[in-house]
């Protein structure tokens, strides 16, 4: 008995001594509380610790008594924590804010939206997610699973993706970068293949849907894409990473961070190589990317920044099948030729009628390259502890331009009829279907004549009476030409931020900006000749051009145009003027967050034509054209509790025309008839949030209006009419959902629907010009009422898991379905009677990632599968015809359009030190 007494003392006391609890918490980001997925929580001094589920939770056991954890997450500040451990310990909820000098200040000027609070359809992708999915894909890629957003690769080339929001293309989209506009200032357009490096240095993407939370009157029609990259880190460290894939794929990175120094410098800097075949074939690409991030903390009062970015790149291209290619959906697949028996069809997927061999390397007409650095400087003041200004003043150059062909080969049939060989014109194409640059630049120079490329046509290259054989003017010849668009851009966003009670905020600013495209097109490639006979600039009409600029690194800028010595077809500048005003007055409570915008803003245009104009004609630079435009925007925000909440926002949006809108007949011809766009939205959701389950309801209401067409129809005179459609308005209404739950930890589950409704609104209506008499020619009226808006999927689906098997070991399956899809249109090619809808189709992704950490260094090894299931599928047709059932031809494959990619792979490696 006493020894069993003696026993029990020895077990009570030990279990005192090493008696257990449970550490419980969750960790988010401070400003938009986000969870913080994979944060690492450490006992202080120890080994001992674990990382944050989905939802940015953890459990901990852990010996009871005091202990200090210590939380981590890449690019935020580490922060410590003494714990009083008792049985269940509930530390709540961590917040940590960037480690990176100024990153909180730049959401202040991009406008980033908070969740419960900012009342907008909002989604966020971290740079931790993009890291771990993109791969070899494309930037966009990585918004395929946020409701209202669909993303196709386009042709296939390197960056040459595309973008839909809620049916509303590029040009109504707002993308910025730091809160910084990036749409082309004159025509609306993002090209991602200039922005190819931003993957490697997101910090986050946040896609607001609708107007949007933006202060500034940007074309968020469909939603704005607000990107934010790293900046200046204030820990000192650096990563190496390699990623290979398929087709040659084939990317490395390095990077290194100084860290905050004593005097409050801290510097970053990151760069990377891709190269690759293309899945594509024909489509090689080059890419280097560049980031580089400077700060100085001067004091609590003011710190400043320097970013510079950029991305050098070349790439061949895929174009969508024009309506002279020859190129239909029956090309790459034919269905009605099950053993390929015509040798024209069923090519393949993957195959690109623009490429072929010169010399025994790959070579295409179609060459894009371009170079378009930024740089930001930014500058926080924090006036006192209610006022503070945020300044970012900024700088882009543009440089590059994109290749096609011209010219043609003459030739004269049995009739004596001269007929013509164009560039898209099959008899260049060998019997693989690639362009026969070889025998090109051969007839160029007189070696063979056109019975090469057709024996029923005879003839030989003209010999120039003035410069020699080998010069050709484009009506006897080819060339290789580069269309060509420089650029200038300047700009100062201020943002001042005043409180005026605990829950009254009024913020204001300026947006200016100045831009100067340059245009023009220059000798690319002779390809064989020895000069080109430029005619089209009325001060210099026989131009014989013998210096070319190649495509290639180190010739993106070539002055050569600047004294019309290497330039033909066209020369002139757009300039755009910018200023801006923008006011929101904001009211905030735990329960309640409501605001109201207002911006205005006047756009000026101006055009100087160098090649329609002689010199000495004031004609040539044309007066600007000013035009007036702004919005109003008003929302609210309600949390019901600590779960539930709901949002409602509305807002107008008068849009300026865009520059091509304003000059018309390539001229400085300005149109007295253009007027603004008007937008007209409203939107409604709720919210649920809980420790195991998320949810986001909302629905939307967007109407474009006062939109022209334009269509000119020859008459049964054979007189050419043109007729403008006024007032033509577009409704886009729909119902979007996401989920995210974690019904076990370690398990992450998301799902996400959307189902739009998008069409014309009304018949069209316009008055006919006769352009031989310039007489009124009646009315014509076009039954668009109901037609659906192609190029973008109506209805997508989505869900995905994310499991941690063991610490570090993670696996990921995403699925999305895109359904309702329907041709692209355009009224110029005539209205169709009914829009063609596409299949719908399915894509499967799915990758696994190790991380470990050896002595200090982290390894990240990671693969990843897109389209495993290898969906054969259609991304973009152009054409409506619509097949007929009663004939035994599938007459839908005689539709223009290209095929989505196949199933790709690539793995990667990542050395963190």
């Amino acid at each position: 008995m006493k020894k069993f007494f003696t026993l029990s003392i020895f077990f009570l006391a030990a279990f005192g001594v090493f008696a257990q609890g449970t550490v419980t918490g969750t960790i988010v980001d401070a400003e938009s509380q986000e969870p913080l997925i994979g944060a690492s929580v450490l006992v202080k001094g120890t080994l001992t610790g674990t990382i944050t589920d989905f939802d940015g939770t953890f459990a901990l056991n852990l010996e009871e008594g005091e202990q200090t954890l210590v939380f981590t997450y890449t690019g935020y500040n580490e922060m410590e924590q003494v714990v009083s451990v008792s049985g269940k310990t509930d530390v709540g909820t961590v917040e940590l804010g960037f480690s990176s000098v100024g990153l909180d200040e730049i959401e202040v000027i991009a406008s980033v939206a908070v969740d419960r609070k900012t009342p907008v359809a909002v989604s966020t992708i971290t740079g931790p997610e993009i890291e771990a999915k993109v791969g070899n894909q494309e930037y966009p890629e990585m918004l395929r699973k946020t409701p209202g957003v669909y993303v196709t690769k386009q042709g296939g080339g390197f960056g040459d993706s595309r973008i839909n929001v809620r049916g509303f293309d590029q040009r109504n989209t707002a993308v910025m970068i730091n809160g910084i506009p990036v749409n082309d200032m004159e025509n609306g357009w993002v090209y991602w293949s200039n922005w190819a490096g931003l993957a490697d240095v997101t910090s986050r993407i946040q896609v607001q849907r609708g107007l949007g939370a933006s202060k500034l009157a940007v074309a968020s029609v469909g939603g704005s894409i607000n990107i934010i990259t790293n900046a200046a880190d204030m820990d000192q460290g650096g990563t190496a990473s390699v990623t290979i894939g398929n087709d040659g794929y084939q990317k490395y990175g390095v990077s290194y961070n100084t860290g905050l120094s004593e005097k409050g410098w801290a510097f970053s800097l990151q760069g990377t190589h891709t190269q690759g075949d293309g899945y594509v074939e024909g489509t090689q690409f080059r890419a280097w990317s560049y980031f580089a991030s400077l700060s100085k903390i001067f004091n609590p009062e003011h710190s400043i920044s320097l970013t510079v970015l950029g991305a050098p790149q070349w790439h061949h291209q895929r174009n969508e099948p024009g309506r002279f290619d020859g190129v239909t959906l029956r090309t790459f697949v034919d269905p009605d030729d099950p053993n390929n028996d015509d040798p024209t069809t069923g090519r393949g997927i993957k195959y690109n009628w623009l490429w072929g061999e010169l010399d025994g390397e790959e070579f295409s007409w179609r060459r894009n390259f371009y170079h378009k650095p930024k740089a930001f400087v930014n500058h926080y003041w924090n006036i006192s502890d209610k006022t503070e200004l945020k300044t970012s003043a900024y700088f882009s150059l543009g440089l590059g331009g994109g290749t096609g062909p011209r010219g043609r080969i003459r030739g004269t049939n049995a009739d004596g009829d001269s007929k013509s060989i164009f560039d898209s014109d099959f008899r260049l194409r060998d019997a693989d279907g690639h362009v026969r640059f070889d025998d090109i630049v051969a007839y160029n120079q007189g070696k063979l004549d056109v019975t090469a490329f057709d024996a029923g046509l005879t003839g030989e290259k003209d010999i120039d009476p003035t410069y020699g054989p080998y010069a050709t003017s484009g009506n006897n010849g080819f060339i290789r030409r580069a269309s060509m668009n420089y650029h200038t851009w300047y700009g100062l966003l201020s943002t001042l931020t005043t409180k005026l009670s605990n829950n009254l905020t009024l913020v204001g600013g300026l947006d200016a900006r100045y831009y100067k495209g340059e245009h023009f097109r220059r000798v690319e490639h002779l390809l064989g000749n020895d000069a080109y006979l430029s005619t089209s600039d009325d001060n210099n009409p026989m131009n014989y051009i013998t210096e070319t600029a190649p495509a290639d690194f180190g010739t993106f800028y070539e002055d050569g145009y600047k004294n019309s010595n290497n330039v033909l077809n066209y020369y002139n500048d757009g300039l755009v003027s910018w200023l801006g005003l923008f006011a929101q007055l904001e009211y905030s409570t735990d329960k309640l967050s409501t605001f109201l915008s207002l911006s205005g803003s006047n756009q000026g245009f101006k055009r100087i034509d160098y090649f329609n104009y002689l010199d000495s004609d004031p004609a040539q630079e044309s007066d600007w054209e000013n035009h007036m435009g702004g919005t109003a925007k008003i929302g609210a925000n309600y949390n019901i509790d600590e779960r539930n909440n709901v949002f409602v926002n509305g807002g107008y949006f008068s849009r300026q025309p865009i520059f091509d809108n304003v000059y018309i007949n390539f001229r400085n011809d300005v149109n007295e008839d253009v007027e603004n766009q008007s937008v007209v939205a409203f939107e409604a959701g709720y919210g649920y949030r809980s420790r195991y389950f998320s949810a986001k309801l909302n629905g939307y209401y967007t109407e474009w209006g006062n939109r022209q067409f334009d269509e000119t129809v020859t008459n049964d005179n054979d007189e050419d009419v043109l007729f403008i459609y006024e007032g033509v308005s577009q409704v886009h209404t729909g119902i979007e959902l996401e989920l995210d739950a974690n019904p076990v930890r370690n398990l992450n589950l998301t799902a996400m629907l959307s189902l739009g409704n998008w069409e014309y609104k009304d018949d069209f209506t316009a008055t006919g010009t006769n352009l031989d008499t310039q007489e009124p020619a009646g009315e014509r009226t076009v039954a668009a009422s109901g037609l659906k808006i192609g190029d973008a999927a109506q209805t997508t689906f989505a869900v995905g898991a994310n499991y941690q098997i063991i610490s570090g070991l993670r696996i990921y399956a995403d699925y999305f379905f895109a359904d309702n899809l329907y041709a692209e249109w355009d009224i110029q090619d005539g209205i169709p009677d009914e829009v063609v809808e596409l299949p719908s189709y399915g894509l499967m992704d799915a990758g696994i990632s190790y991380s470990l950490n050896l002595q200090g260094v982290g390894v990240t090894f990671r693969v990843n599968v897109n389209n495993v299931l290898d969906e054969e599928y259609i991304s973009e047709m152009s054409t409506n015809i619509v097949d007929d059932p009663t004939t035994e031809i599938n007459e839908f494959y005689n539709n223009r359009g290209v095929f989505g990619f196949g199933r790709t792979w690539n793995t990667g490696l990542k050395i963190n030190f």
